[in-house]
């Protein structure tokens, strides 16, 4: 008996919480466009108000820069597939300009050998040096540290990154991958794949988290996602590389999220001195 009225106080809830989002006009024709039934709408409520207020915050924005989305770029979008109402992340436009700059990088980066870096900037020097002598100092059987690159927009951290690990996988077989940390989070949302990702990240040869400093900051994203990666790569003494924007500082005041949680971010920050080196690059932006 005691369930039975339990189960009727939550529809209500449920049910006085759907009325009261109709009352918006935008939720009203969201309902409408997805064909929704009152019990469908009353089961989703909550995400579609979601979907109502990320569509209102990309009315007035003017870029990436100022998103307030839960992720950046994103909009979570509802569908209906075979019955079912589901929930996919949606690049707005700026995002969409963003990835097709990002795909034509990714297929430079793809073919870049170490051969193909340019030594004339004298502002490289120091990264490239670093890069040949852990090239040539590679060995699985001792633990190496990673590179913490950080610097300028455009000035091709990815690239000299990309073109050591590409190096490293076709002459001395090592299993490496490059992640773009704000899509990968995008991805580790899929629960079918969760764990494999996971696995996968905190135990292959080298990984390098590209961009990190991008992301919008959360709690799953900073102590499940990444501080698990990281624990397991120090762990196993796997060498761990990072590009960003942000010099170490910087990235530890980012990592204090919305709630400003400093021993958390601290916590990250000591995880990633143990598996890299920082080196700063300041150079030209090679994308103009």
């Amino acid at each position: 008996m005691q369930k039975i009225c339990k189960g009727e106080e939550k529809r209500e809830q449920l049910e006085k919480n759907y009325l009261e989002a109709c009352q918006n006009e935008k939720f009203q024709k969201l309902v409408k466009s997805l064909e929704l039934t009152k019990e469908e709408g009353m089961k989703k409520t909550s995400k579609l108000e979601t979907t109502i207020e990320e569509l209102s915050h990309c009315e007035k924005c003017k870029g990436l820069f100022e998103c307030k989305n839960s992720y950046l770029g994103h909009v979570s979008m509802p569908k209906k597939e075979e019955g079912m109402l589901l929930f996919t992340y949606e690049p707005c436009k700026y995002k969409k300009k963003e990835n097709i700059a990002r795909r034509s990088d990714a297929e430079k980066n793809k073919q870049a050998r170490m051969k193909d870096i340019d030594v004339s900037d004298k502002n490289r020097v120091k990264v490239i040096k670093w890069l040949d002598q852990f090239y040539e100092n590679f060995d699985f059987s001792k633990p190496q540290k990673g590179l913490y690159l950080c610097g300028s927009f455009g000035s091709g951290k990815t690239f000299l990154i990309s073109a050591l690990l590409n190096e490293l996988e076709e002459k001395k077989n090592v299993r490496t991958k490059l992640i773009y940390f704000p899509e990968a989070l995008i991805d580790l949302k899929d629960w079918d794949t969760y764990e494999y990702q996971m696995r996968y990240l905190e135990t292959v040869d080298i990984l390098c988290i590209d961009d990190i400093g991008a992301e919008k900051v959360s709690e799953w994203s900073r102590d499940e996602v990444l501080a698990t990666i990281l624990q397991n790569r120090m762990n196993h003494h796997l060498p761990t590389f990072f590009t960003s924007n942000l010099n170490l500082e910087e990235l530890e005041t980012h990592l204090q999220g919305k709630e400003k949680d400093k021993l958390k971010a601290r916590r990250i920050m000591e995880r990633m001195k143990q598996l890299s080196e920082e080196i700063i690059l300041i150079s030209e932006n090679r994308r103009n």
